[in-house]
């Protein structure tokens, strides 16, 4: 489906339909009998609201279980400020529904919708409004489908009947800077962890996290263009500073309470909480330096806490999506790094090995353990670069069951598996289910006007995993050399090289302007081995920039590059790269433009900064050594700095200060604020008018007509 517009163009048409995800299915869940696939879609761009949808196996029929315009009787969406940080910090960017979660039998749907709270019926549709104290965030029904759990801006967690009897307080406030059920700022942003509560198995309890943000530092995000408006006030734990203080209590819906006791001098970081039927709950803490990690068995009776596990690493320990869980029979699945592999633990046993680097736990269905890898050291070069996989292991060991999958979820014998092609746009979501004919669930999102055409190689002696994106139409007799723009971003848990195709169309537009485009996943990006990830321990500037320069040197060996003419761009991370990049090598890089870059680390949060950086009153040099401020005196290239001004991720402090002292420098440089705009860019007309000014600023930059 293409939805054009008059004068339509590939940046505005990006931005429309919100990087092609508007009308894509996403968010699955199969009910435990595995005869019902819910998932989430809008019906295109014209219609951008996302619906619940319910697909029957046995048949095929799609059917929409939740309308937002239906529930909300035709009025306005309307996002409480809370709301808003949430989905700032899972990068959602969607309208409509955006979030849901069933009980255990998968007989009833809640959500959340403008803040009110809704309950469907799975089996027939029926949705009714429960009574709740408005506006709400994340409500989760218990197992046994009696009541609905959800928490509020002021820091309440409530607990209301599904049969719409009465709503109460579970636990609110007890001083100032608490809340409950809530998930701190370093954990939602930097964890994976956006949860702060987990029903009981039996539905009678939860175990719940109290957040006391008091001894963090305030920051205030102003908005410049609209000065009669105060600035916001943000709870922001830069590095070295202090961290939320956070705890667990099991509190019961008879009004009991316990805490659950660890030592939190030790390891202050709550990671994981998971709690199976038939077991005791487990928790993952960590220590502030994630050298040390621990995985806790919690008595529910009394609070206490007993070491199952303890991990220790030189560098740094990473927290993985999925675990630790207990399978059906009670033992531990973990993923941890094995004799230079990352592998899939299940108790004591390592069940894979360096065939494979194993990126998640997906989910449980009995005793099959559903997950994803990519391509291990001791067969790193066996696939495409950006390969990624999804296996399953049980009894039988281990089996592939998606090849190019970027995801899957599974239960009740029924396997909903999300694949990728570089050949195609989208993505194709697939309901396999033994005994029957596989399901296609369509896709409603626009089809681009150009089409992505990545061609893939490991470059240079380290093999580091590579896109290389042409002109369309582009004759190597006829065009000769092309100038260079290097568009990684090239830093922890940010994999850019993927065999897929919608992830390459930005790349492949700049491509169009005139541009030979590679994108380089250097080390510290993810997918290879751990070494490779933890090889840029204190040294992020020194590694990743020098792996931009040989995956551009060993590339032009091939692919007809004018190495006179080199720019490079990013965001984020990638921001922090391309302006360390045009710093620290001149006579490489030629232009570069940097987006909400990192620029002083001290300025970032703890748990990202100091596991890469150490703690600034004990490594200063580390942070000096990695600093683009300190590199100001040396630019010599044009620089681009653009920045959100209501960026409270990377706030535009960074940019800032880099500024500053490149003009104490007297070094010329550009700086494009955005204003009202955060460390996303969903507005249309800027993310439109970025790419445009983006691409005449390199033009300028390298001397192209």
């Amino acid at each position: 489906m293409t939805t054009e517009k008059p004068h339509d163009t590939f940046p505005r048409q990006y931005a429309r339909t919100n990087r092609f995800t508007t009308g894509a299915p996403r968010s699955f869940t199969v009910t435990p009998d595995g005869a019902r696939v819910l998932f989430l879609r809008s019906r295109g761009v014209e219609a951008p609201a996302n619906l619940l949808w319910s697909l029957d196996v046995a048949t095929g029929a799609e059917t929409v279980l939740a309308d937002p315009a239906v529930l909300l009787g035709g009025g306005a969406e309307e996002l409480s400020d809370a709301e808003r940080a949430r989905r700032e910090r899972s990068r959602e960017t969607s309208a409509g529904i955006v979030g849901y979660a069933l009980d255990a039998a998968g007989r009833t749907a809640v959500l959340a919708l403008s803040g009110r709270l809704f309950a469907v019926a799975v089996e027939t549709g029926e949705a009714r409004e429960l009574p709740a104290a408005t506006p709400l965030l994340d409500p989760r029904p218990s197992p046994d489908g009696g009541h609905v759990a959800y928490a509020t801006p002021s820091g309440e967690l409530r607990v209301t009947a599904l049969d719409g009897s009465g709503d109460r307080l579970l636990a609110g406030p007890d001083g100032e800077g608490v809340s409950w059920g809530q998930a701190e700022f370093v954990a939602q942003e930097e964890m994976g962890r956006d949860r702060g509560y987990w029903w009981a198995p039996d539905g009678g309890a939860l175990l719940a996290a109290r957040v006391d943000d008091t001894p963090v530092r305030r920051w205030w995000i102003a908005d410049p263009a609209n000065p009669d408006r105060p600035p916001v006030e943000i709870a922001y734990p830069a590095a070295g500073t202090p961290n939320a203080e956070v705890g667990l209590w099991l509190l019961g819906l008879d009004g009991a309470r316990t805490e659950i006791r660890w030592d939190h001098a030790a390891h202050p970081y709550l990671a994981r909480v998971h709690w199976s039927a038939g077991g005791s709950p487990l928790i993952q803490v960590q220590a502030r330096d994630q050298r040390e990690q621990l995985v806790l068995e919690v008595d529910p009776s009394t609070g206490e806490t007993t070491v199952l596990l303890t991990e220790q690493d030189e560098d740094w320990l990473e927290l993985f999506a999925g675990v630790p869980v207990r399978r059906a029979d009670g033992q531990l699945v973990r993923i941890a790094d094995h004799d230079g592999a990352r592998v899939l633990m299940v108790g004591e046993q390592a069940v894979t090995d360096a065939e494979l680097h194993v990126r998640s736990v997906l989910g449980l269905d009995g005793e099959q353990v559903l997950f994803s890898a990519s391509c291990g050291a001791a067969e790193f070069e066996r696939r495409a670069p950006g390969w990624l996989g999804v296996f399953t292991h049980g009894p039988e060991g281990v089996r592939e069951l998606g090849d190019g999958a970027l995801g899957a979820v599974r239960g009740g014998g029924t396997t909903v598996l999300t694949t990728a092609d570089p050949r195609r746009p989208g993505t194709t979501v697939t309901v396999l289910r033994d005994g029957a004919e596989p399901l296609v669930i369509a896709s409603f999102a626009d089809t681009p006007l150009l089409a992505a055409r990545p061609v893939f190689r490991f470059a240079g002696e380290r093999r580091i995993p590579c896109a290389v994106l042409l002109p369309t139409g582009y004759d190597p007799d006829v065009d000769g050399e092309l100038p260079v723009l290097m568009d990684p971003y090239g830093g922890p848990h940010g994999q850019r090289v993927v065999q897929a195709h919608n992830p390459h169309l930005t790349s492949q537009w700049f491509a169009d302007q005139g541009f030979a485009v590679i994108v380089a996943d250097g080390r510290g990006t993810p997918g290879h081995s751990p070494a490779w990830e933890k090889s840029i321990n204190r040294r992020t500037a020194e590694i990743t920039v020098a792996d931009q320069v040989d995956a551009l040197h060993a590339l032009a060996e091939e692919f007809p590059l004018d190495l006179g003419r080199v720019a490079i761009r990013g965001w984020s991370y990638g921001g922090y790269l391309a302006a360390a990049a045009v710093l620290r090598e001149p006579d490489v890089f030629h232009a570069a433009v940097a987006g909400a870059p990192v620029t002083e680390h001290d300025l970032y949060d703890t748990h990202y900064t100091e596991r890469y950086y150490g703690d600034p009153a004990v490594e200063p040099e580390a942070y000096e050594a990695n600093s683009v401020v300190a590199l100001a005196p040396s630019l010599r290239r044009p620089l681009m700095i653009v920045h959100g001004l209501a960026d409270d991720n990377v706030v535009v402090a960074h940019s800032l200060r880099l500024s500053t002292a490149l003009l104490a420098a007297g070094r010329p440089h550009t700086v494009l604020p955005l204003s009202g705009v955060t460390h996303m860019t969903p507005q249309e007309d800027v993310a439109e008018n970025l790419l445009l000014l983006q691409v005449q600023f390199l033009k300028d930059a390298l001397g192209i007509a």
